[in-house]
């Protein structure tokens, strides 16, 4: 399968846009994982911790491969914390200090492989090369990992990061409003896996926020955006996750989750929709990149958008009564 070329193929510095791909999975813990990658595509290999590879200098950049726990990695503070003082004594006791949380944390991750994913952090990729990053999905597949499928205690996604193809607000909003109003066929298309439904991760947008951004005379600056955005949705566990780009235009905004390390600031937005379906032959990031799509293709027919989300903003604003007379309305012209 090929990739189909987005409405907007460049972005703002006229580059061709690129993707970044996250995978979870089971059944191939980092390092065996760490070295299909390096076969695939070449680079080096480096090794970060016990439980933290990454894969250097291939074609497209840095591949990152861990188990998916902050708690099987050492702590970057913990490690980057100096002595107190320049004493032999104190750098003795700095460097125990070091080497004891290192070497918990790597009992820890031993401990818990098997039981928490793998993840996969695949560098950008051109949209027109998605096909070769394919590769990656059907050797995991081919080396025994397993998907959101395998067991109800997967819930495993695969996330997209695609590059804005624009920084203006306007064309921000545009692209919200079109995935607010493709959500529900994005999720009845991917058929989203029950644990994945159960788990906050990609919770759906609160109603009550659809209807303030696809209101007609919604107009914000950014700071608007973002503070309405943080208003609904104080929490990154989200279906479609803002905050890494709000952290790319805005580092200095005011609020304690923009601190928050877990959040990257990059000119993407952070698609958590998909299930992890290794288990599907020809299934790969073209596939997701491919449904992604039609939210770009609404965002950049802004008549349809403004007739569709015009249309939502009625439906959802209706009396039980009006809503009561459309349906015997509907009953009747049936009969």
């Amino acid at each position: 399968m090929m990739p189909i070329p987005p409405p907007e193929t460049r972005n703002a510095a006229g580059e061709t846009r690129r993707v970044g791909v996250e995978i979870e999975f089971a059944g191939l813990p980092p390092v065996e994982t760490a070295e299909l990658v390096r076969e695939l595509f070449g680079g080096r290999l480096e090794m970060v911790s016990a439980h933290r590879l990454k894969v250097v200098e291939t074609r497209w950049g840095d591949f990152v491969i861990e188990l998916d726990t902050q708690y099987a990695h050492p702590d970057d503070e913990v490690l980057k914390t100096g002595p107190k003082d320049d004493t032999e004594w104190e750098r003795q006791r700095h460097q125990m200090r070091v080497d004891f949380h290192t070497r918990t944390r790597e009992l820890i991750g031993d401990v818990v492989t098997g039981l928490v994913p793998t993840e996969i952090v695949c560098p950008p990729v051109p949209w027109d090369e998605l096909d070769r990053l394919d590769a990656l999905f059907e050797a995991l597949r081919g080396h025994g990992a397993k998907g959101t499928d395998a067991s109800l205690l997967y819930g495993f996604g695969l996330h997209l990061n695609p590059e804005v193809p624009s920084l203006e607000v306007s064309d921000i909003l545009a692209h919200l409003r079109a995935y607010l109003l493709t959500a529900e066929w994005l999720r009845e298309q991917i058929d989203i896996d029950i644990t994945r439904e159960v788990l906050p991760h990609a919770n759906p947008f609160p109603k009550p926020y659809a209807l303030k951004v696809l209101d007609p005379d919604y107009a914000p600056d950014i700071d608007t955006l973002i503070g309405d955005y943080l208003e609904y949705n104080p929490t990154r566990n989200r279906e479609l996750d803002l905050f890494p780009l709000f952290a790319y235009l805005r580092p200095d905004y005011p609020h304690p989750l923009f601190a928050d390390r877990l959040i990257k600031p990059r000119p993407t937005f952070h698609y958590r929709l998909p299930n992890a379906q290794l288990s599907q032959p020809g299934w790969g990031s073209v596939v997701e990149w491919n449904r992604w799509l039609e939210v770009e293709k609404l965002a950049a027919d802004r008549q349809r958008l403004a007739e569709r989300a015009t249309a939502f903003v009625v439906k959802h604003t209706q009396s039980p009564m009006t809503r009561w007379l459309q349906k015997l309305r509907g009953w009747m012209d049936e009969s």
